[in-house]
């Protein structure tokens, strides 16, 4: 059961790593592919879910999870608990950026009016293409520490 909440930990990490990937790599290419007729196709594209719609739900749940790992193999010793605190502090680090830096420039993109400076818009599409590889590499590191922690579970258990 406890190594169970490690891999549902380690898979839903790895969900949110491949989705970021996928983000950067398929949507935010076609975003600034023609701004502002990107953007406003974007919009129009997103108006009943977005790319949130799926992070509202697994990146509080990456996050629950990687606190239940940490609480759930504290005992376990320093080996194994180091590597979970760091996942767990990659992944609010992730969220708290999300919310600081990402959000305000979702609504820049995807709220405000099409009458916006297009300038301003293509600057705040800069700045989101190249943060989001930062938010997935901080999540990504995340899922290594989460794999660290659990080969040295199975270490342990082995001894």
């Amino acid at each position: 059961m406890k190594k169970g909440i490690l891999y549902f930990s380690l898979i839903v990490a790895s969900g949110v790593t491949i989705t970021n990937l996928y983000t950067s790599i398929v949507d935010v290419a076609s975003w600034g592919s023609d701004i502002p007729a990107s953007i406003e196709a974007a919009r129009q594209y997103y108006k009943s879910y977005n790319p949130g719609s799926f992070f509202r739900i697994f990146s509080p749940l990456n996050q629950f999870l990687a606190l239940a790992c940490v609480i759930t193999f504290w005992r376990q010793g320093k080996n194994v608990r180091i590597p979970l605190i760091a996942a767990f502090v990659l992944y609010f680090t992730a969220e708290g950026l999300t919310f600081m830096y990402f959000f305000p420039r979702n609504d820049i993109m995807f709220t405000i009016g099409a009458s916006m400076d297009v300038e301003k818009i293509r600057a705040t599409w800069q700045e989101w293409s190249t943060m989001n590889w930062v938010r997935t590499f901080i999540v990504a590191t995340g899922v290594i520490f989460t794999s660290i922690a659990l080969h040295r579970v199975y270490n342990t258990d082995s001894k």
